[in-house]
């Protein structure tokens, strides 16, 4: 029954929504409509790019000077090169275009490297890693390669609980300035998997964000993974109505979305020194947890807490076998695990840091002032 209600909801809003929203969300469907065109029968496949686990090693060259400069709302695309060593071991090159990317992560002030766009032409990208793909964020290191890592960990560790996740692969990346003005230099960085191409390896659709949709319109046990997972990691900075750090994935449209996240960069167990809560939240460190989610019935949270215990090994040795993780980052984030398994294994403690926190959002959420 709620899926027909659901269903009704999201009828409603198409009739409510004014001419150019409607078509910009045609547009998008027709992008989407594109890009599992563009895939045929890698639909039915895993990308490479995603599932080899070795690191990737690549040359990126461009204008640095220009790129980095180029940080505005009205930012372009840079030419670049892009040279790799194919199975033989020769090096083959690649054309391409570049471009920073991000929100607070591109800002100077907050960022000394930013995150950047790559933008590969297909017919160009045959036979080689990128065959399978357009446009793919890639995460830089930004002020420290040991955050790279934290926050490359954190997407492995959700992927570990489900496969409505996006896939990251960690690259060695050497920087390389055509105009011989910039210093070369080799660091850590991983590529984010493209949303459509998450929705189309689970055979379904990016909802536009015109579309408004809240927690409760959600898929009831993927939501409340998702939420206690936020809760695990120490991170307030997401939203699904303003979809913030949140991609609506609909494998049917009778059915309630699943909702899947990205960006973690802020926090507690990533925790860069540039990560601040707002104060509307009332905690002081990202460190500190704070439960951002709705209230779910106890049936639910019986199976994701399961989940959570069940997944718990395989969490705890990403970071044990990582090689790149500082010693002392991973004796921290243990610790900080440590503490979330102590919360959702003691019934008193899961009622009073989650479920009472959960049913009083539901009455009343505490929205960002940001996101308003």
């Amino acid at each position: 029954m709620k899926s027909i209600h659901r269903f009704i909801y999201i009828l409603a809003l198409f009739v409510s929504l004014p001419f150019p929203v409607l078509a910009q969300v045609s547009d998008e469907r027709t992008r989407q409509d594109a890009a599992l065109q563009a895939g045929g029968e890698a639909e039915d496949i895993e990308n490479p790019l995603y599932t080899d686990g070795d690191v990737l090693q690549f040359r990126l060259a461009l204008d640095y000077e220009a790129l980095l400069k180029d940080r505005g709302d009205e930012r372009g695309y840079h030419p670049a090169t892009l040279v790799y060593k194919n199975a033989a071991g020769e090096e083959e090159a690649v054309k391409l275009k570049v471009m920073v990317r991000g929100n607070h992560r591109r800002q100077t002030q907050t960022c000394r490297f930013p995150p950047l766009l790559l933008n590969f032409a297909r017919k160009t990208t045959k036979g080689t890693p990128f065959e399978h793909v357009n446009k793919v964020k890639m995460v830089t290191h930004c002020l420290n390669e040991d955050y790279i890592h934290r926050e490359f960990l954190v997407y492995k560790a959700y992927n570990l609980l489900t496969d409505k996740s996006f896939r990251v692969r960690l690259c060695r990346v050497e920087y390389e300035d055509v105009k011989s003005k910039r210093k070369e230099e080799t660091k850590f960085a991983f590529l984010i998997e493209d949303d459509n191409e998450m929705a189309r390896r689970n055979k379904g659709r990016i909802v536009p964000k015109e579309l408004a949709l809240g927690m409760e319109g959600t898929e009831m046990k993927s939501m409340a993974t998702l939420a206690v997972f936020q809760y695990m990691i120490g991170n307030t900075d997401w939203s699904v109505p303003y979809r913030h750090n949140i991609k609506l994935l609909s494998l049917d449209s009778l059915r309630a979305p699943y909702p899947v996240p990205y960006d973690f960069d802020y926090s507690g167990i990533v925790a860069p020194p540039y990560a601040i809560p707002p104060p509307e939240l009332g905690i002081s460190s990202v460190r500190q947890r704070l439960y951002r989610g709705y209230d779910f019935p106890e049936p639910v949270y019986a199976e994701v807490i399961s989940t959570f215990k069940a997944k718990r090994a395989a969490i705890y040795d990403l970071y044990r076998n990582f090689p790149y993780l500082e010693k002392s980052t991973q004796r921290m984030t243990l610790k900080f695990l440590d503490d979330f398994y102590e919360i959702i294994t003691d019934p008193k403690d899961f009622d009073r840091q989650i479920v009472r926190v959960g049913q009083k959002n539901q009455k009343g959420y505490v929205v960002v002032k940001g996101l308003k």
